[in-house]
């Protein structure tokens, strides 16, 4: 191992972008964060981010990298990583001519609906057979998918559509600000469902399923292999990060991807865990397949001709962001200032099950096991000695409980037994006490990474000296290091027991009433 080389990596996520240089052994040698803001210009229902702002904010950061580190020639090679499901639209030079409408926008819904909407769990069979047997999976129906932006963009904003060379998702707007080339992957593309994922060695689109999305192929970004090098970094974008040109830029990642890879979960059944502002449990796969009722598939995976387990829930650590910003309040204004620190050691105030009360996490409906947009979110079990430690405490255990109901398809998904430990990472896994209770509820070893919120960003430095040739798939897991290791509690684990017998049973139970209560919220 050349420990002396050094990658860039960037992490694009909803909140926040984050670049960091990475070395090849594994070390994360300097790191950067800025904030991102998501606006909702047509209501609830619309959610965009400006990828200009994206950029300059990732200027500014390698910049100051780059000045406090100087790695000059020593830096070889860049990989981004981040955000999915999303649409960005440039020009022919790789400028955005609009917002990047994001994953959660579903401004392109009716345009979804005609696709793919029918009587079948509200699907047209035909139409979704079509794409799950070549994808393993389907466009949703309420356009929160780059088949719902692209066709709005290009029926409701023509001036948009007119000026746009290539649809891209986030990692490859980014790959193509660093060299001047449209270029996307198999897995960067996934949630596009426009690849035959029966045979990852055909670098082309297939033709019916575009004929299907309405989508113009012309400007679809040439499909390369992943972890490939798109080229090397262009001298105008090397002179403006004020690197030295000659690193190569390897094609993008989705969160997913990197996420199993700064986890160090990379070969078959090692499962990840990723408890960020959504979550989901992830481990790598040979076989390409669907369980639709369960909303899990396997996709494009991180090294050629392999597949990783999808599937999300909505709303994890993004729970807690809302607890904190509506029941933390000094009479005009929430506290911004209460840290997560003081919210866990709340939590700590309160015993093992909240004192009896139950939270359920589906303040934005619910992707998987069920794919249900009408869910929502309850603490059911309130009484007059309820306080506000036991409240904290529950929304952490209905997080870990919601994990726990994804285990069981997720078990079955990937065959064999219950995995006898499982790795964690993202902003939420720095709670020892988070941490603790996920072991507990899921009744198996929990092995935290070092830095767990940078485990994507380290596994984007990562995946970018494996495409260069710098280290090897074996130098990869050896780069990552545990941080700590958190042991089921017996006593605890029969406990919560009981509590998830509870909680597996009230979605189904409250099922017609989320279904009666949607048409009457305005924040749908």
């Amino acid at each position: 191992m050349a420990k002396d080389r050094y990658a860039l990596g960037i992490d694009l996520g909803t909140g926040g972008v984050k670049v960091g240089l990475v070395r090849a052994d594994g070390a994360l040698i300097a790191k950067r964060t800025a904030e991102i803001s998501t606006h909702h210009p047509n209501g609830p229902l619309s959610a965009t981010q400006d990828p200009k702002a994206w950029w300059a904010s990732i200027v500014d950061m390698t910049r100051s990298i780059v000045e406090e580190f100087d790695p000059k020639d020593a830096l070889v090679a860049i990989c981004a990583t981040g955000q999915w499901a999303s649409t960005v639209p440039v020009d022919a030079a790789g400028d955005p001519v609009g917002e990047c409408l994001l994953w959660m926008d579903e401004s392109g819904a009716s345009y979804s609906e005609s696709i793919i909407g029918g009587k079948f769990m509200g699907y047209n069979p035909l139409a979704a057979l079509t794409f799950i047997r070549k994808t393993g999976g389907a466009p949703s129906r309420s356009g929160a998918d780059p088949i719902g932006h692209i066709n709005y963009i290009e029926q409701k904003l023509p001036e948009i559509a007119a000026k746009t060379s290539w649809y891209l998702e986030p990692v490859d707007f980014i790959s193509m600000k660093l060299t001047g080339i449209a270029a996307a992957t198999h897995a960067s593309m996934t949630a596009s469902w426009l690849t035959d994922n029966t045979n990852l060695d055909r670098y082309r689109y297939d033709e019916r399923l575009v004929r299907l999305s309405r989508l113009p192929l012309a400007k679809l970004p040439r499909l390369i292999p992943v972890g490939s090098v798109i080229g090397k970094i262009s001298e105008a974008a090397a002179k403006e990060l004020h690197l030295d040109s000659g690193a190569n830029v390897i094609t993008g990642l989705p969160d997913l991807h990197t996420g199993a890879i700064g986890s160090g979960s990379i070969d078959a059944d090692e499962v990840h865990l990723c408890l960020s502002t959504t979550a989901w449990i992830s481990a790598p796969t040979s076989k390409k397949k669907t369980d639709i009722y369960h909303s899990i598939a396997s996709v494009p995976g991180i090294f050629p001709g392999e597949y990783l387990i999808a599937n999300n829930h909505e709303t994890a650590g993004e729970s807690l962001d809302w607890f904190r910003d509506n029941f933390f309040d000094n009479g005009s204004a929430p506290l911004a200032a209460t840290s997560f620190s003081e919210l866990d050691r709340l939590s700590s105030r309160s015993s093992p099950g909240s004192n009896g009360v139950v939270f359920t996490p589906w303040l934005a409906g619910e992707r998987s096991p069920v794919d249900d947009k009408n869910a929502r979110a309850a603490f059911i079990g309130l009484s007059l000695a309820t306080t506000r430690a036991d409240l904290t405490r529950s929304v952490l255990e209905g997080v870990a409980l919601s994990n726990r109901w994804l285990m069981e398809p997720f078990v079955k998904f990937k065959g064999g037994g219950s995995p006898d430990k499982v790795r964690i990472i993202g902003g939420g896994a720095n709670s020892d006490l988070w941490c603790q209770i996920h072991a507990d509820v899921l009744k198996t070893e929990v092995q935290r990474i070092k830095d767990p919120i940078y485990a994507n960003l380290k596994g984007a430095g990562l995946m970018a000296l494996f495409g260069n040739g710098t280290i090897s798939r074996s130098e990869i897991k050896a780069a990552v290091e545990i941080d700590r290791i958190f042991i089921p509690h017996r006593p605890n684990e029969e406990l919560l027991d009981g509590y998830y017998e509870v909680f597996s049973k009230i979605y189904k139970r409250h099922k017609p009433l989320f279904r009666l209560l949607a048409p009457l919220r305005s924040w749908k």
